[in-house]
Formats: C-alpha cells, sequence, structure tokens
C-alpha cells in the first residue's frame, strides 16, 4: 500500500485543511529533527511541549504533510502546505497502525517483561531473521507512540518482533489491541515500576495484558523459572514454558558458555554468549519463537552466537588509554544489576569496578532492592565499588560487609564521581556503568571513553 493523504483523511477521519490530497507520503515520524525528504510529520502535545507547535520546523526540513490536532487549530495562519486535521494525533497513530497491520498482515511477536525485553528482542530477531524479512522494535520505541510508528515502517516484512514497555496498568492492553500478536513473550516478572503499580501481583497483571490481543490460535511463551509465571494456566491460551526446572524447552549441560535443549527428542547445543542465567533463560524464550516459526535449528544455533545487543546493553567500548567499559546504562532492576555484575566477574580484566547508580520507580521497596544489589556485591566482590545517587548508598552501605570499605566510595552527583574515577581507572580496567536510563549514566560513560 502506498500512503497518500487520501489514504490517511479516510484512515484517520481527518480533515484536509490546506494542500494536495493526492500527495504520496514515503513515511511517519513525529521528531522534526531527524524526519526524512518525503514523510509526514505528526504532531502529539507531551508533557513538556507541544509538537503541534513545530510544523514549520517539519516542512522546512523536508516532509510534504503534516498531521495536526484539532485543538491547535486556531494557531494555524493561511498556508499552501498540506496540513491534515486530526482530532487525536494518539488515535490517530492507532488507526493507521492497525490499518497497516491489516494490508502487510506480518506474523506478530510481541515481547514484555520486567527485565530482559531488548536482549530477547535482539536475540529473536537474529533467529527469525534467518528465515524471514523481519522488522522489530528500535530503542525505546515500545510505548503508545513509539509501538505504531514502529508499524508504520512495515513494508513487505513477513514477521515483525514489538517490545511492549509500561509504567501503568492497561498500557500493555492498548499495545497488545494494537498488534493482535500470534506470538507473545513474557521474559520474567519482578519489582520494576512496583512505585506506580503498589505489588508484584499488579505487575503480573499488567504484563498479563499482552494476551488481551492475542490472536484466538496464538501461543503465550514465557519463563518457567520465574515464580510468578511457573504455575501460569490459562484456559484455551497454548502456553510454551522455557527455563532450566520445569517447561517445555528445559536448558541442560549448562556451562559458562554453553547449554544443550531437547527438541522433538533430540539434543542441541546452543551458545551463551553472555554467561549469565538471565541471559540464557532470555535465549530459551527466542529459541521457542524461533521453534514456533519452523526456523531451522541449525540456522537458530548460528543465530544464537552472531546476534547482537541494542547499544547500552552490555556493550563494550575502549578507553583512550585502554581500558574497557561495559556500557550497561540503558536500564536497571535489582535483577539485571546483579546480571550484569555476574557477567563483570567472568570477564577478562585486570581490575573488575562497578559504577552504580539509582534504580528508580521502586517506591517502598528501593531500599531493599539496592540493599539487595548490595549483598550479592559482598558475598561476590568485584575491585572497587563507586555508587551514584541517594538511593544506591544503600548498595554501599550493602557491599561493605564483604568488601575492604576503602575499595567502596559514594557520590551523591555524577560530576562528583568524575575526578576519582579518572584518577582510579587505568589501562586493561574492567568497568561496568549502570543505571536506571533516566539517570542518564551515559554520561559517565562518555566521560570515561576519553578522559581514561
Amino acid at each position: 500500500m502506498q500512503w497518500t493523504v487520501n489514504n490517511i483523511l479516510e484512515i484517520c477521519d481527518g480533515k484536509l485543511y490546506s494542500g494536495d490530497s493526492s500527495i504520496k507520503i514515503s513515511g511517519f515520524s513525529k521528531d522534526t529533527r531527524t524526519i526524512n525528504a518525503g514523510e509526514i510529520y505528526i504532531g502529539i502535545k507531551g508533557e513538556n511541549f507541544d509538537g503541534n507547535s513545530f510544523y514549520n520546523e517539519a516542512f522546512s526540513s523536508g516532509a510534504v504533510a503534516c498531521i495536526i490536532e484539532k485543538s491547535y487549530l486556531i494557531n494555524l495562519g493561511k498556508t499552501e502546505k498540506t496540513i491534515i486535521i486530526v482530532d487525536d494525533s494518539i488515535l490517530a497513530l492507532k488507526r493507521l497502525a492497525i490499518k497497516r497491520l491489516e494490508v502487510v498482515n506480518p506474523k506478530v511477536i510481541a515481547i514484555t517483561g520486567s527485565v530482559g525485553k531488548t536482549s530477547t528482542k535482539d536475540m529473536t530477531l537474529s533467529i527469525v531473521s534467518k528465515k524471514y524479512k523481519t522488522l522489530a522494535t528500535k530503542g525505546n520505541y515500545n510505548n503508545h507512540i513509539g509501538l505504531p510508528l514502529t508499524i508504520l515502517k512495515l513494508t513487505d516484512q513477513e514477521v515483525i518482533i514489538l517490545e511492549m514497555g509500561m509504567n501503568n496498568l492497561g498500557e500493555i492492553k492498548y499495545l497488545s489491541n494494537i498488534a493482535k500478536p500470534d506470538i507473545a513473550v513474557i521474559t520474567n516478572i519482578q519489582s520494576v515500576h512496583i512505585g506506580n503499580l503498589n505489588s508484584i501481583e499488579n505487575i503480573l497483571k499488567a504484563k498479563l495484558e499482552i494476551i488481551s490481543g492475542l490472536k484466538k490460535d496464538g501461543t503465550l511463551i514465557i519463563n518457567g523459572n520465574d515464580e510468578n509465571l511457573k504455575s501460569l494456566n490459562i484456559p484455551a491460551i497454548n502456553i510454551i514454558k522455557c527455563g532450566t526446572k520445569i517447561g517445555n524447552y528445559l536448558a541442560k549441560n549448562i556451562k559458562s558458555n554453553s547449554f544443550e535443549v531437547r527438541i522433538a527428542n533430540k539434543n542441541y547445543a546452543f551458545v551463551n554468549k553472555v554467561g549469565t542465567l538471565g541471559y540464557l533463560l532470555n535465549s530459551l524464550l527466542a529459541i521457542a519463537v524461533g521453534i514456533k516459526l519452523e526456523v531451522p535449528i541449525k540456522d537458530i544455533q548460528e543465530a544464537m552466537t552472531n546476534y547482537e545487543l541494542t547499544s547500552g546493553r552490555l556493550e563494550k567500548i575502549m578507553t583512550k588509554k585502554g581500558a574497557i567499559i561495559i556500557n550497561d546504562s540503558y536500564n536497571a532492576s535489582a535483577s539485571s544489576m546483579i546480571n550484569s555484575i555476574e557477567y563483570l566477574l567472568t570477564q577478562p580484566g585486570k581490575r573488575k569496578i562497578a559504577v552504580l547508580g539509582n534504580m528508580n520507580e521502586l517506591g517502598n521497596d528501593s531500599k531493599k532492592l539496592h540493599s539487595d544489589v548490595g549483598k550479592f556485591i559482598s558475598e561476590y566482590p568485584v575491585d572497587f565499588l563507586i555508587t551514584i545517587g541517594d538511593n544506591a548508598q544503600y548498595i554501599s552501605n550493602q557491599a561493605k560487609l564483604g568488601m575492604i570499605e576503602s575499595n567502596i566510595k559514594h557520590f551523591k552527583t555524577k560530576e562528583e564521581s568524575k575526578i576519582f574515577l579518572k584518577e582510579l581507572i587505568k589501562p586493561e580496567d574492567l568497568i561496568i556503568v549502570k543505571s536506571s536510563n533516566s539517570n542518564n549514566f551515559i554520561e559517565i560513560v562518555n566521560y570515561l571513553k576519553e578522559a581514561t
């Protein structure tokens, strides 16, 4: 389907304010900084700014048309440029995405979970693209705006892999009802966003919303090791469980960088590139998707040796003076932070240094969950621990039970830590940097890359 302004008017129940309704559209964008020539700009009103007000910048950057909300109509002047007026830009995006899925009709894989969504998506993409032309979520495009924009990139792909994130109840239900997945994947249920949802039961409820749009013959693939998922039984839904204890696909003969899975009465060996249990469980979920889509086992095995993780997930970066940074700064929970420390300890390096920040949205559980990370470090010490932020101090406090206290430093802000880190880090050191994404620890990564 070649998009035209006429198509969009019909699908979105829009009104042509000005311009030419026969114009062809090559794509969709909500960002005037990255819009490409030939695309249509969608004005979206956010908390901090009104995207509708940037329509002139969009035209200057190459947009051939703009979608503007009715509420902004009073601010529009006379123009010959092509402008569509809609009641609600978010609703327009939803309608356009649903139509695009109907036209292209790919198999839809939806992935959610408290931790590991993106790495599972990366592995699944590597596997599925061995057999099918595949589109997948990029970056953090996993919400009510990013998901439909990803769908709108569909051309002739046979499979689309969509990551679904959430902060509150109802959000994944909204996404699932747009995507209508053939296969839904839940990585785990943990105390992430518990500050918003108040209980692990509500987190489970929120993640299970992924099945609200699941097709009648769809499949749910889950982590059978997870305490909150292992006993899950939903009548009329085909559930595949993966794990090391119970499930349809079990990892056996687990070694530091490999494991075996019994498939159709035969054992097959797979590589665990990262080497931790968390990534092994994510691997099993991706493998199960591949088997469901009839990807040849040999292709799945090869894909598991070659996948690339999204930037900010265990991304190794060489500094100017020869240290190695493991950039895991994209996001953090207690389990993913422990998983990152496990990974740090298995990798070669002269000294192992952890730079850890606050984990956000944990509510009343914040002290306990930060302390849990510190307890793990006290039992499996790194050479140096640097914590940054008020809540991260609970990590330091607990880590002192098993570490030399002089090898632990705490700072209130990123800026305060930089001089110390510059003096501490030497060539051949291995440093992991991890915190919740909103703390912007990529600043520390970029600083260390140039200064050490």
